[in-house]
């Protein structure tokens, strides 16, 4: 079965997004030459899946020159797709040797110096949309948004988010300067967005999350916890009741909450990503869909 996946306007000033983004956070785990690469990033464009995740952390500070040389191959792609990254965690890495700490930095100098970087490894003139990657304890929220703004003034940056901000962090820093989004960990068995107001807000803004780990590390398939077990095997019912793939039924029940979330893949397995794509197509009835959220939290709603 194959599905062109849709696009959506993360925010009501925002940029449009496939409303599912492929990550490419493990990319340079996948034992890929340049030129397969360049396969995948062009199998998910025929998917419709035109976005695609990096940090500037991801693989070592790698996987951004690794994208950025697939992409060298064939530059025409770029007015295709829309490209995002993040920046504001340090890591001690062999390629960073003057961190001697783990720590965050949200200054303007270093959210500036990351973007720019950010562009080089990817061989592009500008991001289409940039996070700050956590919160950070001294995170100033009127230098960021400074920062973000000499950004978009520059045309380096075309929009801003953030990820994994609470619901106040987020709507802070949103006063200062549009956010298109915050980017979250959410999924059957890690439901935290749902109930601690991250979710409401966004909706009450009309800005769609982005949703990291929807599959929930791979652990909706292997863990043996009880939570997954019971999710396991509802899901399961439900994906056979519909006639759908397991990992579609996952996508479809996280994006049927009315903040509209996006989903991110990690996968490089082009049947993996059609799956997920394959989860705009159809809905849960209500009744599915809480079943799987009581199978989720293990009691019935109040």
């Amino acid at each position: 079965m194959s599905h062109t996946c849709p696009a959506i306007t993360t925010s009501p000033n925002g940029l449009s997004l496939s409303r599912i983004v492929a990550g490419m956070w493990r990319m340079n785990e996948w034992g890929m030459s340049p030129q397969q690469r360049l396969t995948l990033i062009e199998q998910c464009l025929e998917l419709g899946v035109t976005s695609f995740d990096h940090a500037d952390i991801y693989g070592g500070y790698e996987v951004e020159a690794t994208f950025g040389a697939a992409l060298a191959i064939k530059p025409s792609l770029r007015d295709q797709m829309q490209l995002v990254s993040k920046c504001g965690i340090k890591l001690i890495s062999p390629a960073r040797p003057d961190h001697t700490i783990q720590h965050y930095d949200t200054s303007a100098s270093h959210i500036i110096a990351s973007a720019e970087h950010s562009l080089r490894q990817l061989g592009t003139d500008h991001l289409d949309l940039l996070l700050i990657h956590r919160p950070d304890p001294l995170m100033d929220f009127d230098e960021i948004a400074g920062a973000f703004a000499r950004l978009r003034q520059d045309g380096k940056v075309r929009h801003f988010g953030v990820s994994n901000f609470s619901r106040h962090q987020f709507e802070s820093l949103n006063r200062r300067i549009a956010l298109a989004t915050n980017q979250v960990e959410f999924s059957p068995l890690c439901l935290a967005p749902m109930f601690d107001e991250t979710f409401d807000g966004l909706q009450d803004l009309g800005v769609a999350p982005m949703i990291w780990s929807p599959l929930a590390g791979g652990r909706l398939f292997s863990s043996d916890e009880p939570a997954a077990q019971r999710v396991r095997a509802k899901i399961a019912e439900v994906a056979d009741a519909l006639q759908q793939p397991f990992s579609s039924v996952v996508f479809a029940w996280i994006m049927q909450l009315p903040s509209r979330p996006i989903g991110l893949t990690g996968s490089s397995r082009i049947a993996a990503i059609a799956e997920a794509v394959q989860a705009t197509q159809f809905s849960l009835s209500r009744t599915q869909w809480f079943e799987i959220l009581r199978a989720a939290r293990g009691h019935e709603v109040a």
